[in-house]
């Protein structure tokens, strides 16, 4: 199913919702439509381009968060482009450079995106015991960050 970027009244990305939410949105004028994506929705009496980026028609206070990002699956996924950060293929699941029974903690900096033949073969060891190199050094992002593959039209917002 798509999804819908929605922006805050100040423009500022608040989250990702199904597009069928956005249109529930716009139809009980709480938001606006600023990007369509070409999906058509069809009701009884009327039909409606799916909303991609919809914007808010009031502002939505949010409290200021310490911890940063939090740490999820999807999340780590985005943050290394969906690509396996030992031999760049396709990423389906996550694994902890220094292995949680070797003492690596469950952390940003800990945790990178792989594909199921590098994590089966990196398993319980380190990188040096198994020969592999990161493609990238693990980071925590900074900002908002999208728990689903950005669309193009989400780009100006995202920034």
């Amino acid at each position: 199913m798509s999804q819908a970027l929605v922006l805050n009244v100040t423009e500022q990305p608040l989250a990702v919702v199904p597009a069928r939410r956005a249109v529930v949105l716009v139809l009980k004028d709480k938001a606006d439509v600023v990007a369509n994506n070409g999906v058509i929705f069809h009701s009884e009496n009327i039909q409606m381009e799916a909303p991609s980026v919809i914007r808010l028609r009031y502002f939505v206070n949010i409290p200021y968060k310490k911890k940063g990002s939090p740490l999820t699956r999807k999340a780590v996924f985005a943050r290394d482009n969906w690509e396996c950060q030992y031999c760049g293929g396709e990423a389906e699941n996550i694994d902890h450079v220094i292995p949680k029974s070797k003492g690596g903690l469950h952390v940003w900096e800990n945790v990178v995106a792989a594909c199921r033949r590098c994590n089966a073969k990196k398993a319980h060891h380190t990188l040096e015991e198994v020969g592999l190199v990161l493609k990238s050094v693990p980071l925590a992002p900074k900002g908002w960050a999208t728990p689903s593959r950005s669309l193009p039209e989400w780009e100006p917002y995202l920034g």
